[in-house]
């Protein structure tokens, strides 16, 4: 079982190192956009009218309803969610919900940054964007929606869950919990429309990528639960992949926020790893479930209040060190850097006219690698979710059992 491991992820980390080699000589990114961005761009423009006439039908109860279900759906929401899924007994489905909210964001956000369509324009196109969290997102590209490929992910792994756990179940409950998910995807597909955040191109595109992960990881989903929780190199397997991982995104035609997101959740699928591997017996390994007589749901209000302030704690704690300690990693091996916001000091108006000084070593040995300036705020944002997602696993069970919650 080992050697299998090790030739897989061997295979994983040279194919993606392989994308990096290949995408940096030939610019396959600029390539692709220069064939695709034409096509989808005039789907956009064409989709204007069907916009306008969904936003014939503005009310205020539609603002609000569109507007809450786009943040029931949204990153920020799942990442608020997870923990307490953790904390509720169900391991195997917060660790595969988890990892897939990653996979989906990383993917996702690849592929709108390699084709950088734009969203609908507007005017004539009304857009709404009732918290910070979506005019984050308005500064995105376009296709595919986020919102839609998330909610088709994370809703169809919810009702595989369910329907392969805890017995067989009834063709009625079956139909039921169906119908109920897809009136879920169709009710944020429309709202993305209605907001003004999507064209129909997105939406659709957003659907069928959605199934494709889906499909995808439902065939690997075992394996990968597997290695995650008993498979060798773990620890230094996913130091490797998150880290190519940062180098294999693509560069999109202007800058946009959908790095960052992609960067925060990587950090917690990898805080999350590096947890399990410390906690998974102790801790993680079939815990009581909420509802049951082992876990009611006063002891699990208690698991609440006493995590959600853990992990906050260690979130800062975590970005503070972060701050600190990497312009100082990076300063000793000469790896030149910037910041964009989270340390004033290192802003990139002064510190682009510092040449490279490579004196030591460590400086010498690093120079041989091109001297690109690199935003230290990429890592410290990746450190800080690490720490958040290891805390929920880690730390935060530890209290729970020095307090018999």
């Amino acid at each position: 079982m080992e050697t299998d491991f090790s030739w897989w992820q061997a295979l994983t980390l040279s194919s993606i190192l392989g994308w990096v080699v290949t995408s940096s000589l030939f610019d396959l990114t600029k390539l692709i956009r220069a064939r695709v961005q034409p096509w989808v761009t005039r789907q956009v423009l064409a989709n204007t009218p069907f916009i306008l006439r969904i936003q014939k039908w503005q009310h205020g109860f539609f603002d609000k309803f569109f507007s809450v279900v786009s943040c029931v759906v949204s990153v920020p929401f799942y990442t608020g969610f997870l923990p307490i899924l953790f904390w509720s007994g169900h391991g195997r489905l917060a660790r595969q919900m988890t990892l897939l909210m990653a996979f989906c964001d990383y993917i996702g956000n690849c592929i709108k940054d390699v084709v950088s369509a734009p969203r609908p324009s507007f005017p004539p196109v009304r857009r709404l964007t009732a918290t910070s969290d979506e005019k984050q997102h308005a500064m995105e590209y376009g296709l595919p929606s986020s919102h839609a490929l998330n909610t088709v992910c994370l809703t169809g792994y919810f009702l595989h869950y369910v329907l392969t756990s805890g017995g067989p179940k009834d063709v009625i409950t079956t139909a039921v919990l169906f119908a109920t998910l897809s009136m879920l995807v169709m009710l944020v597909g429309i709202g993305r429309i209605y907001l003004g955040m999507h064209s129909l191109i997105d939406v659709v595109a957003g659907i069928v990528f959605g199934l494709l992960i889906l499909a995808f990881w439902l065939s690997v989903q075992s394996e990968v639960d597997n290695f995650i929780i008993s498979g060798q190199n773990v620890t230094s397997f996913w130091t490797c992949l998150s880290l190519l991982l940062c180098f294999a995104y693509p560069t999109p035609e202007l800058p946009t926020p959908s790095f960052e997101f992609h960067t925060a959740f990587t950090g917690v699928a990898y805080g999350v790893i590096i947890g399990l591997q410390q906690t998974y017996n102790s801790y993680n390994h079939e815990s009581p479930r909420i509802f049951t007589p082992e876990l009611p749901l006063l002891v699990f209000l208690g698991r609440i209040l006493v995590g959600i302030p853990t992990i906050l704690t260690v979130k800062f704690c975590s970005k503070a060190i972060a701050k600190w300690l990497l312009p100082v990693v990076c300063n000793t091996l000469g790896i030149p850097i910037v910041s964009s916001c989270y340390v004033p000091s290192l802003k990139a108006s002064e510190n682009a006219k510092d040449e490279p000084k490579n004196t030591g070593y460590l400086q010498r040995v690093f120079s041989l690698f091109p001297q690109k300036v690199y935003d230290v705020d990429t890592g410290i944002r990746f450190i800080q979710y690490a720490g958040l997602a290891w805390s929920v696993v880690d730390v935060v069970p530890t209290i729970f059992g020095y307090f018999s919650l």
